[in-house]
């Protein structure tokens, strides 16, 4: 997978893509991350990417041909599928598990990170195929946000974790929340294992983990556990 990350920070990716599970798909020749600086296409002597909006009103607004030369910069005409253009916005479709697994069998990404009021609406309009929110929040700038979706993205690419199917069986794969685990030692500080995890029952195991599953998610996300309710009723 190619991906092209448009920016006017890109020394905000740097330290994210150049470690952890980024970095290691990149090693591997899984993934190849590029981040661009919008400004170095500015036809501006001064490298402006942004100007006052149209009618008045606080703050700037990115302005059309950076981008658009930008844009047309990532493209590759022989390229037999269009990549997915993704602008992380607090208006767009909520980030979630099925959209990450739906990017992830894409071969070219280009994410568009929007800074100060928005981007031209005219860039939207031409460009943008998928405009993406990870939450009811505002941020900064769309780096943060970009940052998010690739790496919930790239983790799930065959090949990138050693076993895929742990990150197919993460909370939000499926309508339940994860259950909780443990690892060695079996007591610790007089906190002790869950006896059941240690009986070698496998059966009585999976029950109990799909039971902790169930019980966090009515808990914690009522919205997901009457969402598995709905789907063990059509079963």
């Amino acid at each position: 997978m190619k991906i092209d990350i448009l920016t006017t920070f890109p020394e905000m990716l740097d330290p994210v893509i150049n470690s952890s599970i980024a970095r290691i798909a990149s090693e591997k020749g899984l993934v190849s991350i590029h981040p661009l600086d919008i400004r170095t296409f500015s036809e501006n002597k001064h490298g402006k990417t942004d100007d006052y909006p149209f009618g008045g009103g606080d703050g700037m607004v990115m302005t059309p041909q950076p981008v658009f030369s930008a844009m047309r910069h990532c493209l590759n005409k022989k390229a037999e599928t269009k990549p997915r253009i993704i602008f992380p916005t607090p208006d767009g479709k909520l980030f979630d598990q099925s959209v990450a697994v739906e990017f992830s069998k894409e071969s070219h990404l280009i994410f568009l990170c929007g800074h100060y009021k928005g981007v031209d609406q005219r860039i939207r309009d031409i460009w943008v195929t998928d405009e993406i929110s990870i939450g009811d929040y505002v941020l900064t700038g769309g780096e943060i946000a970009a940052l998010v979706i690739v790496d919930a993205v790239i983790r799930l690419i065959p090949g990138v974790i050693g076993t895929l199917n742990s990150a197919l069986s993460d909370s939000f794969s499926h309508p339940l929340l994860d259950c909780p685990w443990y690892t060695r030692p079996e007591i610790f500080e007089d906190l002790k294992v869950p006896d059941v995890l240690v009986s070698g029952h496998h059966a009585n195991i999976e029950k109990w983990r799909n039971d902790q599953r169930v019980k966090k998610t009515k808990d914690r996300r009522p919205d997901l556990y009457k969402k598995w309710l709905e789907e063990q009723k059509e079963d």
